[in-house]
């Protein structure tokens, strides 16, 4: 990890202080401030890499709640608990485009840079771009809908209000553009040396590349199911993630504010601390399967408000004990959407001045996910894995049966949260004890593998794929919570809405986004693949 917390860090002093995509143009003004003829291409792409992996309040306050994975009844993550606009909500509904375009101008500045330098020198710096921009367009695309693609990062140029492709008309491209990339990935060449993931190896990028093929292909299933299985049958053909040790994960550095993991900064917030829990939703459905990452990944915090401030105390394990906050309730004192009128209200923990009214709640694991370095989940093993059980199950030859790729992915999800922190590690005749019980049954394969997708990406925190994937597949079945003054009339948010500086910013892309939705630019519309 020393080179590339390194590069980490240079990256981030150096771009620190502006976002913009014609940030080259500004550094060239100084003959001796880094340009595009002596800059090391490598520190932009650790830049993007981290900008688009590090995700925060990006994933915490919609994605997370809203699939009922995690629950607050904190002011701002009403948002996607309960379906309110609360705190900052225009600031953070436009997190995923802001953060998604400033990775993608630090990975086009990385191919801008090697290109000028001899495109031979960094090849495999290129093609990593090439599939890291893949990734990131795919999300965007994914939470918003129609966004700027084929004229995105042409600011240097002078496009500064770039049309608005369709997203019909995205993922064709996306996915003809990965193959390039996968294909332009060279043994032999020089290695990425900024790369976070891998250190540049090309074999691992290459089964990373073909893992998220799978994953582009099988968005499409409900609107082009032909188009999903020709891609998805392609990829897997050539090779995807073969264990847990090709995952895919950018690490963190706690060092300092520009390397540490976003997600856990957030939720080592006062308020985030305190009042972020597991959903009742996803502690109810580990205890229903007797799943042993129960106690992996949930604690009960030490009696008492002072204790569950207290940063430095681990909760208690035990899953007997383990319970989950419903989503949709708060701690205001009236109405009955006050957490403490509900019938199963367990009480709070502590006496006298030292309350804690939600301290009989499961949060996770402090130990696990609450440090400074944890490590960013960015395409896994048993994402891959599941992804190519539905795919099997649909008949599609993607190589070996869905019953074997659903093993695969529980074993490798249980696996993977050892990667997480070793405190999290599942004993491995658990693991192999469960997935025996639970086997892939053909009149519900739909539903087991895509719930477990979701069980995988909430252990992981990643967030914002559990929710695509939600939407794509309707698993699990969740039940809206139906609070006073949300804005879906008690409908889980489909999408999330432009981001409010693209009404005056880009009026005519912004117009043409919004048409192509049936809603108009709400939550509750539904982008092209949704259906």
């Amino acid at each position: 990890m020393k080179k590339p917390i390194f590069y980490i860090a240079f990256a981030a002093v150096l771009f620190s202080t502006s976002c913009s995509e014609d940030h080259l143009d500004e550094v060239n003004t100084n003959p001796n401030a880094a340009s595009v003829d002596n800059l090391n291409p490598n520190y932009l792409l650790t830049d993007g890499q981290l900008t688009f992996a590090n995700t925060g309040y990006s994933q915490l306050l919609y994605p997370g709640p809203a699939i009922q994975v995690i629950a607050s009844t904190f002011n701002y993550y009403g948002n996607g608990d309960k379906y309110v606009n609360a705190g900052g909500f225009t600031g953070y509904q436009a997190l995923i485009f802001n953060d998604g375009y400033r990775a993608l101008s630090r990975l086009q500045q990385a191919i801008d840079v090697a290109n000028t330098q001899g495109a031979a020198r960094f090849t495999n710096v290129i093609a990593i771009s090439n599939i890291m921009r893949v990734m990131i367009f795919q999300r965007i695309t994914d939470t918003y809908g129609d966004i700027p693609f084929s004229q995105a990062l042409q600011a240097p140029q002078g496009v500064v209000t770039p049309q608005y492709d369709k997203q019909q008309d995205i993922y064709p491209a996306l996915l003809t553009q990965l193959e390039a990339a996968i294909n332009s990935l060279d043994a032999a060449g020089a290695k990425a040396s900024g790369d976070l993931m891998y250190a540049g190896d090309v074999a691992q990028w290459k089964k990373l590349g073909y893992s998220l093929m799978v994953r582009v292909a099988m968005r499409l299933t409900k609107v082009d199911p032909a188009t999903a299985r020709t891609w998805t049958e392609k990829a897997a053909k050539a090779g995807t993630l073969a264990s847990t040790a090709d995952n895919a994960i950018v690490k963190t550095d706690a060092a300092n504010g520009d390397t540490q993991n976003a997600t856990s900064g957030a939720l080592l917030t006062t308020d985030d601390f305190r009042e972020l829990k597991w959903s009742k939703t996803l502690i109810d459905y580990l205890r229903a399967n007797n799943d042993p990452r129960l106690g992996a990944i949930a604690e009960i915090p030490l009696a008492g408000k002072a204790n569950n401030a207290n940063q430095s105390l681990n909760g208690n394990t035990d899953p007997a004990i383990q319970r989950g906050l419903p989503n949709g309730y708060d701690l205001t004192g009236t109405g009955a959407f006050d957490i403490r009128k509900r019938a199963d209200y367990p009480g709070p923990t502590g006496t006298g001045d030292d309350i804690a009214p939600l301290g009989n709640y499961s949060r996770p694991r402090v130990n696990v996910y609450f440090k400074r370095n944890a490590p960013n989940f960015v395409l896994t093993y048993a994402e891959t894995e599941f992804l190519l059980a539905e795919a099997a199950s649909r008949g599609w030859s993607v190589g070996g049966t869905a019953a074997t790729h659903y093993a695969n992915g529980l074993r490798g999800a249980m696996q993977s949260l050892a990667q997480m922190d070793a405190a999290a590690t599942i004993d491995a005749a658990a693991i192999e004890t469960y997935v025996t019980t639970h086997p892939l049954l053909a009149t519900t394969a739909l539903k087991q593998i895509n719930e477990q997708y979701w069980l995988e990406t909430a252990t992981t925190f990643s967030f914002i794929e559990g929710w695509f994937n939600w939407r794509r597949s309707g698993y699990p079945e969740l039940v809206p919570v139906n609070y006073p003054g949300n804005v879906t009339n008690g409908t889980i948010p489909r999408r999330i809405v432009y981001p409010s500086t693209e009404i005056s910013n880009n009026p005519s892309g912004y117009a043409s986004g919004v048409a192509s939705l049936s809603g108009g630019d709400l939550l509750t519309s539904r982008v092209w693949w949704d259906k």
